[in-house]
Formats: structure tokens, C-alpha cells, sequence
């Protein structure tokens, strides 16, 4: 889906002599928001019926359209402001989806029993989620948290930082990539996930991969990067409830790289974007670094 402005909108919007809003503009900008508001729908609509398909290809579909429409939502704040209307309406939720099926325990895809195969009754074919099909809902999980904030409440009604961790542990390495970036964005601003997080013992989960020198080095510095961002943006705010994230990377991993993370936690904050990102890469890998030094 492409959300385009219509190209009579400019022309219209407002008085070209005077340039102000005009009687006409407005209702040009009523028509126009409704308008996107009936793209943005029709895109949710088509998108969420594929990934409730029983087929995982038909789900893998649905995910990639869903995820091409939130990178096209994410390009103006009158997109995001109707997308995170849209799911007010529970017919139109995303990150429910997810989880009933690209993201099912891989026991509950599993048929129970036979006696359908004997009886009049048919049973209903799921085929399970492919490798793909969950690095792809992952990556809807996380770009549905950071445009819609109440989405990380949904991901805490279906347990997600335990099935998430579950992913972390058993999955592979395309899985488990996205799986550090989705933890990120669900515990950003969300008390109850960040506890579950603590409950579960992710920070001991991660430093076994980051330690791990037989795990690829992208994953490890991928780890590296969760624990900056963990540290530095998630559990720098206020009143955190992971009072203890300090002092269990400094028992995981020792003082030198536990005071690296720290100090190194804090980068960025003056930065654009694309050097943000780049002291991100620079910083996990000097954290990689010292890990291996000792």
C-alpha cells in the first residue's frame, strides 16, 4: 500500500493569493484524512487475513504487506495519529495476530489427536511457522510498538516476553535478531514487560549468547547493542522496575565490560539518526572486544 497525498490536495488546501486556510482547504483536508483513514483500513484488512491463514506461506505474505504499510505509515505523524486509531478496533489489531499464530508455541500448532481423521468431522490443517514467518512477525511486533504504544500493552496480555525469550533460546540466528530488537521496543515505556523481562532472567539469557564465542559474531554483536540500548534508553527512565540490571550484567559479565556498557550506554544523545545508529555498531563492538580480551 502507498499512502500518496491526492495530487489535487495542494492545490486546494489553501487561498493561493493569501496562502491561509480557505472554507474549501478544509473540507479538501476532511476528505483527504478520510481518505487515508479508508487506505490505511483496507491495507489492516487485507494484510491481517492473510496472516490469519492456516498456510504459513499465506501468513508470510500478509506479514510482508503489513510490514511495507507500518514503513509506509511511519512517514508522516497524520499517518502514525490514524494507524493508531485503527487499533482502538479490535477487528483491525495487529500484534494479537501475531501472536495467535506466526508466534504460537510450536506444542500448540501441533494436532492433538487423530479422532477427526475417523469421525464426520473435519479437522482444521495449521501448518507450522517457518523460520522466516517468525523473523518477519517479529519485525511487525516491533514497528507496532514504536508507533502505537498501547500495542505493548496487547503484547503483555499474550505473554510476550516469554514466548519472545522461548524464540531467544531455541530459534536461529535470523530469529533471534529480530527477536532483540522486538524485546527493545516492547519494554520501552512498559512497566509490566520490563518485569516480566527481569522474571524471566533475560539478562542472563543474553550474556550466554554474547559470551558464547561459537555463536555468530552478528548475534553477539547484536547482544551488544540490546544491552546499550537496554541500559541507556529502556531502563534510564524513571522509576524503572529493573532495579537490578546493573548489578546482574556485573556479575554475568564481569566489572570491565559492565562499566564499558555503562559508560558507553550513554552515546547519542545529540546525534541524528544515521550517526546514532553508527556510534551503536562502534560501541557493541568495543564491548565484544572486551569480553574476549578476558
Amino acid at each position: 500500500m502507498y499512502l500518496k497525498k491526492a495530487f489535487w490536495s495542494d492545490s486546494l488546501s489553501s487561498d493561493p493569493q493569501t496562502q491561509s486556510p480557505s472554507p474549501v482547504g478544509d473540507v479538501v483536508n476532511s476528505l483527504d484524512k478520510q481518505r487515508l483513514y479508508r487506505e490505511i483500513t483496507l491495507a489492516l484488512r487485507t494484510g491481517l487475513k492473510d496472516a490469519r491463514a492456516e498456510f504459513s506461506f499465506l501468513r508470510v505474505r500478509g506479514l510482508r504487506s503489513i510490514l511495507k504499510f507500518l514503513r509506509s505509515v511511519a512517514e508522516s505523524d497524520s499517518t502514525i495519529n490514524l494507524f493508531c486509531h485503527s487499533q482502538s478496533i479490535p477487528d483491525l489489531q495487529v500484534v494479537p495476530v501475531l501472536f495467535q499464530h506466526s508466534l504460537k508455541e510450536l506444542e500448540e500448532q501441533r494436532v492433538a489427536n487423530l479422532d477427526h481423521i475417523f469421525g464426520t468431522e473435519s479437522i482444521r490443517i495449521v501448518t507450522p511457522s517457518t523460520n522466516s514467518e517468525v523473523a518477519l512477525a517479529l519485525r511487525v511486533l516491533e514497528g507496532c510498538c514504536l508507533l502505537h504504544r498501547e500495542s505493548t500493552l496487547l503484547a503483555h496480555q499474550h505473554k510476550a516476553i516469554q514466548v519472545l525469550m522461548n524464540i531467544l533460546s531455541t530459534r536461529g540466528v535470523l530469529e533471534q535478531g529480530a527477536c532483540l530488537d522486538a524485546l527493545i521496543s516492547i519494554m520501552l515505556d512498559s512497566s509490566a514487560n520490563q518485569m516480566d523481562f527481569e522474571a524471566c532472567n533475560g539478562i542472563e539469557e543474553v550474556a550466554i549468547l554474547i559470551k558464547d564465542k561459537q555463536v555468530e559474531e552478528n548475534l553477539r554483536l547484536k547482544c551488544g547493542e540490546f544491552l546499550l540500548l537496554l541500559i541507556g534508553h529502556v531502563n534510564g527512565r524513571e522509576r524503572s522496575p529493573m532495579a537490578a540490571v546493573h548489578e546482574d550484567i556485573r556479575r554475568l559479565m564481569g566489572e570491565k565490560s559492565a562499566s564499558l556498557i555503562w559508560a558507553a550506554s550513554q552515546f547519542g544523545s545529540t546525534l541524528d539518526p544515521e550517526q546514532r545508529l553508527m556510534a551503536l555498531h562502534i560501541q557493541a563492538r568495543r564491548v565484544l572486544e572486551s569480553l574476549d580480551l578476558y
